[in-house]
């Protein structure tokens, strides 16, 4: 399989019934992180911001959701969807937790110094 050139040529090549939950996610990190530069890294779309924000990629049955999650006051709302190595699996039957992930987005950014590391560097 040939490796997508954008996240708009992954999207399309992915299955039509998880295009729309795909479109989705994509939308809820571009609001959680407006100014985050989106590519394709390790053949899945990703996202940056000072560094790897969050990475995603759809399976046969989950949506894969990385790096894993460390900040210990969401550890509770993620319990249900680590799978190995810390990775997040959003289950395909079930609906995606899209306040969740803006959440891990906002504690993401603020890992990795947020928007003032970024002022900073201009």
């Amino acid at each position: 399989m040939a490796v997508p050139q954008s996240v708009d040529a992954y999207i399309a090549s992915s299955p039509p019934e998880v295009r729309p939950i795909l479109e989705a996610i994509r939308l809820t990190v571009r609001k959680a992180a407006p100014a985050a530069e989106e590519r394709i890294n390790y053949r899945m779309p990703a996202y940056f911001l000072g560094g790897v924000l969050i990475y995603f990629a759809a399976f046969k049955k989950h949506i894969g959701f990385y790096p894993p999650v460390y900040d210990k006051s969401l550890k509770p709302l993620i319990a249900r969807y680590v799978g190995p190595k810390g990775n997040l699996q959003f289950p395909l039957s079930e609906p995606i937790p899209h306040a969740l992930i803006t959440k891990i987005i906002k504690a993401r950014i603020k890992e990795r110094g947020g928007a003032q590391r970024l002022k900073a560097k201009s």
